[in-house]
């Protein structure tokens, strides 16, 4: 979960544990690969644009169906749930795999909406990419009034 803002990449950045988790991955392997596959998989990547009057979250879901993924709206959250389901899971397919990588389950992200007009958000999904038009509200400026001496 995070607020949506803009993203500033820092050409310098250096990230003293990136060696160590790299040398644990090298020694253990990924940590949740059993359960996931994959790392990379287990929360799909978005990347969110500041156009102006609106954000644009677009979200990788490639393989998954239109009626597999689902946008919640609870208080000030968006929730992304997106669920594959696994071919391998049928009887008679089950023995025939010889290797299985891809990976099946429940995927899921959150994201603060607290400065969107959520009524006027717009979904569309095309070629596995999930793009969300998520409006600004507009700021309120305080009325200007003329106040009476007493």
């Amino acid at each position: 979960m995070f607020e949506i803002s803009p993203y500033h990449r820092n050409g310098l950045s250096y990230n003293p544990f990136r060696e160590m988790e790299e040398l644990e991955r090298c020694f253990f392997g990924e940590p949740f690969s059993g359960f996931f596959g994959s790392s990379d998989i287990a929360e799909f990547k978005t990347d969110v644009t500041d156009e102006g009057d609106s954000y644009v979250l677009e979200a990788d879901l490639p393989g998954f169906a239109k009626q597999d993924i689902h946008l919640d709206i609870s208080g000030n959250m968006l929730t992304i749930n997106a669920e594959r389901h696994s071919e391998h899971e049928e009887k008679d397919k089950k023995n025939k795999y010889v290797h299985l990588e891809r990976s099946y389950g429940k995927y899921s992200r959150a994201f603060d909406v607290s400065a969107i007009n959520t009524e006027n958000i717009k979904a569309k999904y095309d070629n596995g990419v999930l793009k969300l038009t998520l409006p600004k509200k507009q700021q309120s400026l305080p009325e200007s009034k003329q106040l009476s001496i007493e």
